[in-house]
């Protein structure tokens, strides 16, 4: 009789066991993403980072096996399914992939707007925009953005300034702090440091001008055979995104994660944040201003006419935010 009883529980507890390993991995494997990222170490381009160090993917079933790429290389890492999703690619980028028949879809917004910004010596007599009438205001012939950002600078306060050809952020700042050029163009972080020790003095943002605001100029992309394969698993990972930005925004554990990561003081990533990157910028979920970038893309020879509704329905699936 003992044995028996033995025997049935042993049989029981197999039972129980089989069970078990039945449905423990599917209710609780995290699904891995491999994602890649450009611009490692900037505050737009942190979530994925910050959100899995800080456990909020994990909350949502997602792991992330993240790469970080050279500015340029996330669209194509994503296109040719080396990797599953990519933060950062520039949107005009992707507009000519998909325009060329690459298998590219865009599942959320990453950055509308741009952290650029106009700056002087600190003892520099231009004290506002106006004060920079009649002087000379740096551009980059090898950076679109700053091209159009000076112009549409000129054009928004009927500036009589005199655009100067400078080649690159560092020669920029150079040639400000010799005196050569009156007002430099930036990119945020670059320039932070020295605000922060009161070298040079921000006289505009880029953020301040409609023309630039308007934009989303990089974004969240996908595959479509992942897309296609793995619905759900974006739609956990977008969700997951979005309480990233909300944490990044609302936490002070978040700036002391992000001055770690990035290799900064907490006072340089909290002006970071606070003064270049307003929340609305990084909100994942609406593409601003596509008619504007495909515009441009035409001008830029990019694409050759724009895309139409159903080319853009298509392009752009963004997942629903679970309220």
């Amino acid at each position: 009789m003992t044995h028996v009883r033995n025997v049935n529980f042993i049989v029981g507890v197999a039972a129980i066991v089989a069970a078990l390993s039945a449905v423990t991995p599917a209710a609780s494997a995290a699904d891995l993403l491999k994602l890649a990222s450009a611009q490692r170490g900037a505050w737009e381009a942190a979530a994925p980072e910050l959100g899995q160090s800080a456990g909020i993917f994990t909350k949502h079933g997602i792991t992330l096996d993240l790469v970080y790429t050279r500015d340029g290389e996330v669209e194509p890492s994503v296109t040719s399914g080396s990797t599953d999703v990519g933060v950062g690619a520039g949107t005009i980028g992707v507009l000519r992939a998909y325009a060329k028949g690459a298998p590219v879809r865009v599942i959320g917004a990453n950055t509308t707007g741009t952290a650029n910004y106009w700056y002087v010596q600190a003892n520099s007599p231009i004290k506002t925009v106006k004060d920079i009438n009649g002087k000379t205001i740096a551009y980059w012939t090898s950076n679109p953005a700053s091209r159009y950002d000076v112009f549409d600078l000129i054009k928004q306060y009927s500036l009589k300034a005199r655009p100067t050809v400078i080649g690159g952020a560092a020669a920029t700042f150079t040639q400000v702090m010799a005196g050569r050029v009156d007002v430099g163009w930036a990119e945020a972080p670059f320039g932070v440091e020295a605000i922060e020790q009161g070298k040079i003095r921000v006289v505009a943002r880029a953020i301040d001008i409609p023309a630039i605001r308007r934009d989303t100029v990089r974004v969240v992309i996908t595959n479509v055979d992942t897309l296609q394969k793995r619905k759900d698993v974006l739609a956990r990972f977008m969700q997951a995104y979005r309480e990233t930005i909300d944490w990044m925004y609302s936490d002070p554990a978040a700036i002391k994660r992000y001055a770690e990561f990035a290799g900064v003081s907490e006072a340089f990533a909290q002006r970071l944040r606070d003064e270049f990157f307003t929340k609305n910028m990084l909100s994942p979920d609406r593409i601003v201003g596509l008619d504007a970038i495909m515009k441009e893309a035409i001008t830029s020879r990019y694409i050759q006419t724009p895309l139409s509704k159903g080319q853009i329905t298509e392009l752009i699936q963004i997942p629903a935010p679970v309220r």
